[in-house]
């Protein structure tokens, strides 16, 4: 008797985690509210990985975005600063809560190579992921994240671009931007806010 009881409980349990499991999986493949907005284009990382935009790295995460270029002597090694500090205070939640991204804005020049370059010479934890691909791909995915002027003439100009980071909750569908040169400790703080 005792026996039968313990198999139906086991039995029980099985389908609930296999219930569980199945919903999980649900969500992970049912397309979240973005996925009619961000394009799913393919984007290598400085580590030598293959992504899709929209369902590696944006679907249902909580994300931090900024642009940059390699070799940016302008806003750009004092964002890497900046945000080297919000990865610090991110540590614990990177990979897993939330997800750090730079995406060029040279994709002709800044190849994976280049980029794995620039993580070394500003000595970056992992934890945070340096993207390029294809020209027109890239500047459809940073006109999707707001990285732009309306102004043609200065949109094209790469020493006006944007020092911003465009954090988002995909799930939730929340987003904002902040100043990359903001305090790290606020940026990280408006990050984690967006998880909830």
């Amino acid at each position: 008797m005792i026996a039968k009881r313990h198999l139906f409980s086991l039995l029980g349990a099985t389908a609930v985690t296999a219930t569980v499991a199945g919903t999980v999986h649900a969500q992970r493949s049912r397309p979240g509210p973005r996925a009619g907005y961000f394009p799913n284009s393919v984007l290598h990382t400085h580590d030598g990985r293959k992504l899709r935009f929209y369902d590696d790295l944006v679907k249902g995460k909580v994300v931090a975005i900024n642009m940059m270029y390699t070799s940016c002597a302008g806003v750009c090694p004092g964002n890497t600063a900046n945000l080297k500090q919000v990865q610090e205070r991110l540590s614990d939640q990177l990979g897993k809560h939330v997800f750090m991204y730079s995406l060029t804005l040279r994709p002709d020049v800044d190849t994976p190579q280049a980029l794995a370059e620039y993580v070394d010479r500003y000595a970056i934890p992992k934890g945070w992921t340096f993207l390029t691909g294809k020209p027109a791909e890239v500047d459809v995915i940073r006109r999707k994240l707001g990285f732009f002027n309306e102004d043609p003439v200065l949109d094209a100009d790469l020493n006006l671009h944007t020092g911003m980071v465009r954090i988002g909750n995909e799930t939730l569908d929340r987003w904002a931007m902040s100043p990359a040169l903001g305090s790290a400790k606020q940026i990280a703080r408006s990050i984690l806010e967006l998880r909830t």
